[in-house]
């Protein structure tokens, strides 16, 4: 990628005549994109599309940097990119991606690896509510989902062989959604030992249930999550969505692909 960025600089100074500080200012940005390029072994076709451009404006906002400054390295990229596509070694289909993009803001405060482990810890497993919460908990956070999504699960939207559960999002768009190993044991200990003694001859077959034997809705959720947070001393103002931000946050930080993750939330941001 060094060499098309060389020798886009060539062009800036003797075609175009670009100042010292320019061509410097141009050098920085596209060396910086290279070096990410570089650590996620992008080509330069994916490091200058959508997606590449998406994951690179996510480390830098990551990385503290303000918004001013990512969209004057954004703006290299596109340069850079136009002239790749003139030279014939990007596709026309490139800088369209690039142009109709929704690059997304900084994401919502999120909480740190340590403060979910504090607070799905929170829930006492030796009493049935306790049980149920902590299954609520964990597939909540390993799946990302939405509190909407959460209480309105059904018995059969969840395969606990295969760690997968079937969620229908907003305009009932529908997605498969992996859950890890912790959850399906969270689950798997709900569903055996708490969720009938919770049923009741009305119940449906919602997934979780109140005491009463009806779905648990977003309210009660909610509440019980501000609980567990305040005991496990998180002292900032948390909601059912500061979890499902957490999940995104924590998988970008461990390497996943942006547009994966963005499937996964069912959205087309974070």
């Amino acid at each position: 990628m060094r060499e098309y960025i060389d020798q886009f600089l060539y062009v800036l100074r003797v075609e175009r005549g670009a100042s010292a500080h320019t061509q410097d200012a141009y050098r920085r940005d596209l060396h910086q994109l290279a070096e990410f390029a570089q650590r996620r072994g992008y080509t330069v076709v994916h490091a200058l599309g959508e997606d590449g451009l998406l994951a690179f404006a996510h480390n830098l906002r990551q990385r503290g940097l303000a918004e001013t400054t990512i969209e004057r390295k954004l703006c290299a990229a596109r340069a850079l990119a136009r002239f790749l596509q003139r030279e014939g070694i990007l596709p026309q289909q490139t800088i369209r991606s690039i142009s109709s993009s929704r690059l997304p803001r900084q994401l919502p405060h999120a909480l740190s690896p340590e403060e979910v482990r504090r607070l799905l810890a929170q829930p006492d497993v030796h009493t049935p509510l306790g049980v149920r919460d902590r299954a609520m908990l964990e597939l909540a956070y390993a799946a990302g989902l939405r509190v909407s999504e959460l209480v309105g699960l059904r018995l059969q939207d969840v395969d606990l062989g295969e760690g997968f559960v079937c969620v229908f999002g907003k305009r009932s768009k529908e997605r498969w959604v992996p859950f890890g190993e912790r959850a399906q044991q969270a689950l798997q200990e709900y569903l055996q030992r708490v969720r009938p003694q919770l049923q009741r001859p009305h119940s449906e077959d919602y997934l979780f249930l109140s005491e009463r034997g009806t779905p648990l809705s977003r309210t009660q959720f909610w509440l019980r999550l501000k609980r567990y947070a305040q005991q496990a001393g998180i002292s900032r103002s948390i909601s059912p969505h500061t979890l499902r931000h957490s999940f995104a946050v924590h998988l970008l930080q461990g390497g996943a692909d942006l547009r994966a993750v963005q499937e996964m939330l069912g959205h087309a941001s974070i």
